[in-house]
């Protein structure tokens, strides 16, 4: 069998291969980027499906509209609203997931050889979309404060990429978060230069204490120019459940348009039973509260993760405590003679009974094999700490 070519330029998920080996009784997981499921608020997503079924089944059952449902459309426009950005029901198309949201900018934007600049690291799923569709991926360098603004617009300059494609809040893997001052840097630098930059906002919710700075698109109002500039993609899968498959695009009409003609060609709409059900779960007001108590469970499993990581790998590791979002992204620093490779790690951290996603696959350009993730979503303060202790077992079984 010929398979297409495009193919011939991406792989499978290395995070995909490496559940292969979770199958081991016992093992401790920060291998995943899921939400804890336990967190999920069952009854009240329970009421809403029923509520979508008794108001309007017609509705919810048949096929719907490929922009998205608009009873949602509506709920989502106003949660914008409430995250300081301004956009009429029109102004979004409903995307099965964020993910979907990045397809569509792969198939409306990407043609064979044009230049896209990315994190390094970024979003693993990301990588491999982009190259499905031929983009040329340049790393622009992060650290706590996100990506270098300054350096992003010298990559600009030089490059004059199709777009950026930035994670600013939280971002996954490197739980970097964007300063207030690279923000107004970064749209200053797509106004100067017309160019497009793609916000990636799927855990900008989930903060621990002080919120973060407004989203791109939200401080798109202080910039004149930058609105036409800044597509937003959100997704409700990190804050209320992933297998509703709800996400969402916010971008000029133009794009939107075309971005609605290539998902009818894929999968006509997303499920309008998932959309009604999560249109009536806004309505009813649950959210503040749903978000509330994830904020706080997870806020108490990264001050677990980030003491632990201190206590049981010391100087052997560098990291930043994250301020919201699902991981830490840590350095192997060799301090001592410790081990210094994350993918050495990882195969000596399963025989120890705990799994992480070593950090070079995060990277378009130059993967630093001294990283690695770890998600501390869905395992509790107890197995966070037992888990830390094995994978530091691990590493000094290693010197």
């Amino acid at each position: 069998m010929q398979f297409a070519s495009r193919l011939d330029n991406v792989e499978t998920s290395a995070i995909r291969e490496l559940f292969k080996l979770l199958g081991k009784p016992g093992i401790i997981s920060f291998a995943g980027g899921f939400p804890d499921s336990a967190m999920f608020d069952v009854e009240g997503l329970r009421e809403a499906s029923r509520r979508a079924l008794d108001e309007e089944p017609g509705g919810a059952l048949q096929y719907g509209a490929t922009e998205g449902y608009d009873p949602l459309r509506e709920q989502l426009s106003v949660f914008m609203k409430t995250k300081g950005v301004a956009v009429e029901p029109g102004g979004l198309i409903v995307t099965t997931g964020s993910q979907q949201a990045l397809d569509l900018l792969g198939k409306t934007l990407i043609s064979p050889g044009d230049k896209v600049i990315v994190e390094g690291p970024t979003f693993l799923a990301t990588i491999q979309c982009f190259r499905l569709y031929g983009a040329q991926l340049i790393s622009a360098p992060v650290d706590a404060d996100g990506v270098d603004a300054d350096r992003l617009e010298q990559l600009i300059a030089e490059h004059k990429p199709k777009f950026v494609y930035l994670i600013p809040t939280f971002g996954n893997p490197s739980g970097g978060t964007l300063s207030l001052e690279r923000r107004r840097k970064v749209l200053a630098s797509a106004v100067r230069h017309g160019t497009v930059i793609v916000e990636d906002d799927p855990y900008g919710e989930l903060y621990f204490g002080e919120a973060p700075p407004p989203s791109l698109m939200a401080l798109t109002a202080e910039v004149p120019g930058s609105r036409e500039l800044v597509v937003h993609c959100g997704s409700l899968s990190k804050v209320l459940s992933p297998g509703l498959r709800i996400g969402w695009m916010i971008a000029p009409a133009d794009l939107l348009a075309r971005a609605t003609m290539c998902k009818q060609f894929s999968d006509a709409h997303t499920s309008t039973f998932a959309q009604a059900t999560a249109a009536q779960y806004l309505r009813s007001g649950r959210m503040p509260a749903t978000l509330a108590n994830v904020r706080e469970v997870y806020g108490q499993r990264a001050a677990a993760m980030g003491a632990a990581l201190a206590r049981e790998l010391g100087d052997a590791v560098s990291f930043t405590q994250p301020g919201g979002g699902l991981f830490f992204w840590a350095r192997l620093t060799g301090a001592g003679g410790a081990l210094a490779d994350a993918n050495e790690l990882a195969k000596r951290a399963i025989e120890k009974g705990v799994a992480f996603v070593p950090g070079a696959p995060f990277f378009a350009e130059k993967p630093d094999v001294a990283t690695l993730r770890l998600s501390f979503a869905t395992a509790n303060v107890e197995k966070i700490e037992e888990g830390i202790g094995r994978l530091g077992q691990a590493l000094r079984g290693a010197r």
